[in-house]
């Protein structure tokens, strides 16, 4: 019983991160550019990002604990993602601010590039994890 109901919370937890994940970034934060003046959105923009990164970071980590006795591989997956998210929000994350604010559009192109990149890993890794606890 207790198995099984740690089972099922790691596998909601998991499917929570994805689909907050994707939810995020391919929808919210391009409605907001589409919907807001350019400005108002990057403002917005700006705020939201870091307790989006929170979200990704303690899911992540409570995901990979409840995982744990299920599949070691899928927490040590949801284990990189909490981890790694940390110095995408604290250094990559306000880099990209800075050379957004400073106008070097060949740095924030990369440092941008850079973050939908880990965004992109990130998914597709939690959406394995996804897998992997399905066919449990």
């Amino acid at each position: 019983m207790f198995e099984t109901l740690l089972y099922i919370s790691a596998l909601l937890s998991a499917s929570l991160l994805f689909g907050g994940m994707l939810l995020f970034s391919a929808s919210f934060a391009s409605f907001m550019f589409k919907a807001l003046p350019q400005m108002e959105a990057r403002v917005l923009i700006r705020k939201a990002f870091p307790p989006f990164y929170i979200f990704v970071a303690i899911t992540s980590l409570i995901a990979a604990l409840l995982t744990l006795m299920t599949s070691l591989l899928s927490a040590s997956i949801l284990a990189l993602i909490a981890l790694s998210i940390i110095p995408t929000r604290q250094i990559l994350m306000p880099a990209i601010n800075i050379a957004s604010d400073k106008k070097q559009k060949q740095r924030f192109l990369v440092l941008h590039g850079l973050s939908v990149v880990i965004t992109l890993v990130h998914i597709f890794a939690v959406g394995f994890v996804i897998i992997d606890l399905a066919a449990y």
